[in-house]
């Protein structure tokens, strides 16, 4: 769920950046720019009691939002932890803002990563990655777990496994005894493993390598183009990207969608999209509350859902932006 698309300051219809993160019950916020907590109150899931951030980088449009979302959660009495994750300087960052905080009813850790580190989720993992925007800023790619292959009806039937627990545990990959002794492994009886969902964010950069190898096959690449073509020097003057620039990225690292962000307010969404969609046509430009569901990869393409993280009108919450 997009909660914020626009650039370095705020729109009247974008918000600055943040990005949610729904797999199963978890929730990840990556970045957390100023009027996120209000933006979070305007979707359909409401201000729920985050447990995981992951900051970018530390540049104000990238964690204004995060010392009043905090306080927030003191003022509701939450005891819950919350784990802010970030580069280098994360820690300090923090410190600096509790005389703005205040008093917290929570535990709050902070986790300092870098390139190469990984934070292991059940199921899944969040790996950090290096990218072109000042010292220490990262991307971050959640990578679920490979699956097991899909089970082979009739070769479990050709070696005797009956139904019920033995079945279940071949699909998870266990090996199982059978009455007669016999030890039937899972490769027996299970296609080729399957791979998990990739979807890969990259903050702020300038296109660099580094996000092509992250984001190698993954199903989704929301990547930054806080400029056209046409104000090229001035992306390279300040490390970030053109839409088409981002475009060949996805190109190269052949992604399945990509999502283009940190849009800037002397372009409209459409002119980003244009640039972008002449280099590589699976391209989006998500509006704030939109959404991007990601199936598993045999069961069809990611697919944009315009406002699908929206409350319906008539919630007290105001008209569509």
């Amino acid at each position: 769920m997009f909660l914020g698309t626009s650039a370095s300051a705020p729109t009247a219809s974008r918000g600055t950046s943040a990005t949610l993160l729904r797999r199963g019950g978890d929730r990840l916020l990556i970045d957390c720019g100023e009027g996120t907590q209000r933006q979070l109150l305007r979707s359909d899931i409401g201000l729920v009691d985050l447990e995981l951030i992951f900051l970018t980088h530390l540049h104000a449009d990238h964690v204004l939002g995060l010392p009043g979302m905090l306080k927030t959660f003191a003022l509701r009495g939450r005891e819950l932890p919350i784990v802010v994750h970030g580069p280098r300087g994360t820690r300090a960052l923090l410190q600096a803002l509790g005389v703005v905080i205040g008093r917290l009813t929570f535990p709050l850790d902070v986790v300092e990563l870098g390139a190469g580190d990984a934070v292991a989720r059940d199921g899944y993992r969040v790996e950090p990655f290096a990218v072109r925007h000042g010292n220490g800023a990262l991307g971050y790619a959640l990578r679920e777990d490979v699956r097991p292959g899909r089970f082979d009806v009739e070769a479990a039937d050709a070696a005797g496994v009956p139904d019920g627990p033995a079945r279940g545990g071949l699909q998870r990959g266990e090996p199982v005894r059978l009455a007669d002794g016999r030890v039937v492994q899972p490769d027996e009886v299970l296609g080729p493993a399957r791979p998990g969902r990739v979807v890969v964010l990259t903050g702020d950069t300038a296109p660099t390598a580094s996000v092509v190898d992250a984001a190698a096959g993954a199903d989704v690449l929301v990547h930054e183009a806080t400029f056209l073509a046409d104000e090229r020097n001035r992306a390279r003057e300040t490390e970030h990207s053109t839409a088409g620039e981002a475009a060949l990225v996805a190109q190269e690292a052949d992604v399945r969608l990509l999502a283009l962000t940190h849009v800037s307010a002397r372009y409209p969404g459409s002119a980003v999209a244009a640039e972008a969609l002449q280099l590589f046509p699976r391209t989006v430009v998500p509006r704030d509350f939109d959404l991007i569901e990601v199936p598993l990869p045999e069961r069809g393409p990611p697919e944009l859902v315009p406002r699908g993280g929206r409350r319906a009108r008539g919630d007290g919450v105001g008209s569509a932006v």
